[in-house]
């Protein structure tokens, strides 16, 4: 049985107060929640403090971006080296964001899930379809392109523990959110593609749904069969409402 994972990406958000404030309470609740993985993901700069803070073994740290480098002159660049030394376990990759607003390829992308697993990183693939995309009918077409682009590159024995979210550009941060049905449809495509290369790496392969769920709409979400957690944004800088979430999945877990 998969594990669930909530991630939450803070982007750029945070503080040393606020975040000290916010892991503790995410801390001080993940005990409460047995099963459920959890993840963090601040601000580059915010990185090392937070792995300090982090004290409860259902807590993970992850970063938000890595380069496709581990060294040399790339200024403002962040090595995955440098994330492990910094006690990311996770690390984010292909988030919309970076695709839509620093023109990431599918390319790109590919080269820094490679360079994530080469220092025991796990990453997590975002992939996704723009609005135009989905009224077009080309949902499919989009994700597998952007998720076969990795598996061409790492292949099989490269992708080892990663983590897929599905993310609808058009969901993100708009107040949408797909239907349970919806998300459950591109999930279970991305899973056959997986499957095709490899039965146990689609049965073992997490996949989050990462558009604008929060505690209210997790349920419903989370009890489809190929949803294995959230990739939060708003609702992860607020303790209560992250842990609603990591409820949510412990109760379809339960069920």
């Amino acid at each position: 049985m998969r594990q669930y994972l909530v991630a939450g990406n803070w982007k750029m958000n945070g503080a040393r107060a606020t975040n000290e404030a916010l892991m503790q309470g995410i801390c001080a609740g993940a005990g409460d929640i047995p099963g459920v993985e959890f993840l963090v993901c601040p601000s580059a700069v915010h990185i090392q403090a937070v792995a300090g803070q982090i004290n409860h073994a259902q807590v993970s740290l992850g970063a938000q971006n890595v380069s496709e480098y581990d060294s040399g002159a790339y200024t403002g660049e962040t090595s995955a080296s440098m994330l492990a030394e910094l006690g990311c376990r996770y690390v984010l990759v292909g988030h919309s964001e970076r695709r839509s607003l620093f023109a990431e390829l599918n390319e790109q992308v590919a080269a820094k899930f490679a360079a994530a697993v080469e220092q025991g990183l796990k990453p997590v693939l975002c992939v996704g379809e723009t609005l135009s995309q989905r009224e077009a009918g080309e949902t499919q077409a989009c994700v597998s392109s952007q998720v076969g682009a990795v598996l061409e590159l790492v292949g099989k024995a490269g992708f080892g523990d990663a983590v897929i979210a599905y993310e609808p550009v058009w969901a993100i941060g708009t107040g949408q959110t797909a239907s349970p049905e919806q998300a459950q449809e591109v999930h279970a495509m991305i899973r056959a593609q997986l499957a095709e290369l490899d039965a146990d790496l689609a049965a073992r392969t997490r996949i989050l749904y990462g558009g604008s769920m929060k505690a209210a709409n997790a349920e419903g979400l989370l009890a489809m069969p190929d949803i294995d957690g959230g990739l939060i944004g708003g609702a992860s800088l607020v303790a209560a409402e992250f842990l609603a979430i990591g409820h949510a999945a412990a109760n379809v877990q339960n069920q």
